[in-house]
């Protein structure tokens, strides 16, 4: 396949699979309610949590994992030979699942946070570095019980992550395509949490439990 026609099948496949909106099914199927009227208002696992309770938001969560994860092998299944940038096409599935997460034409052009996509799609691509990173998820969550604070220090720490295991680990096979594009990831996350970070200046935000 050419790269060109590889990169735009694999971007609209990884976009088509980050659109799936698993928490509004559960919703549906569940109470019969759309999410996005209750709670937050956000296709996310964590609204999920708060309107349906956790038997609901755990395979919610995993499914939003999975899609990431399921974008990246596409991506890497379709990739083409290009030294320069050899994950370009992983990588570019990867960022389109999570706009189709944040933004999914099955919900009106809404969607979750990305935060759960994300780390699927850098755990297909670069697991010790994610990992790490959801390590420090797991503990801010665990002390603050916030989800925001884990999620924004998580996103923070993953390009950091992945220079450190990129350079110092890879040394010359650096992939320079992956640290940029979990920089860009890592800053949408962030951005995506504005309202939270707003809420938490002014000790607003809700805590899980």
């Amino acid at each position: 396949m050419n790269p060109w026609t590889a990169l735009l099948v694999g971007a609209l496949i990884g976009y088509v699979l980050g659109s799936i909106p698993a928490s509004y099914v559960a919703g549906r199927l569940l109470r019969g309610i759309d999410l996005r009227d209750h709670g937050s208002g956000n296709l996310g696992a964590t609204n999920v949590y708060r309107t349906l309770g956790w038997k609901a938001a755990v395979p919610v969560l995993a499914i939003d994992i999975a899609k990431g994860s399921a974008a990246v092998a596409v991506g890497l299944y379709l990739l083409p030979s290009w030294s320069t940038m050899p994950d370009l096409t992983a990588l570019v599935c990867a960022v389109t699942a999570i706009l189709g997460h944040g933004f999914s034409p099955f919900v009106g052009f809404k969607g979750g946070k990305g935060v759960a996509t994300a780390a699927g799609a850098f755990i297909a691509l670069t697991p010790v570095a994610t990992l790490s990173a959801i390590f420090v998820w797991a503990v801010l969550l665990v002390a603050t019980r916030i989800m925001s604070v884990a999620s924004v220090a998580a996103a923070a720490v993953l390009p950091v992550n992945l220079l450190v295991f990129e350079l110092l680990q890879r040394g010359g096979e650096a992939r320079w395509a992956t640290m940029i594009f979990g920089t860009l990831i890592a800053v949408w996350v962030i951005l995506r949490h504005r309202g939270n970070l707003e809420r938490l200046r002014e000790g607003k935000e809700s805590t899980l439990w």
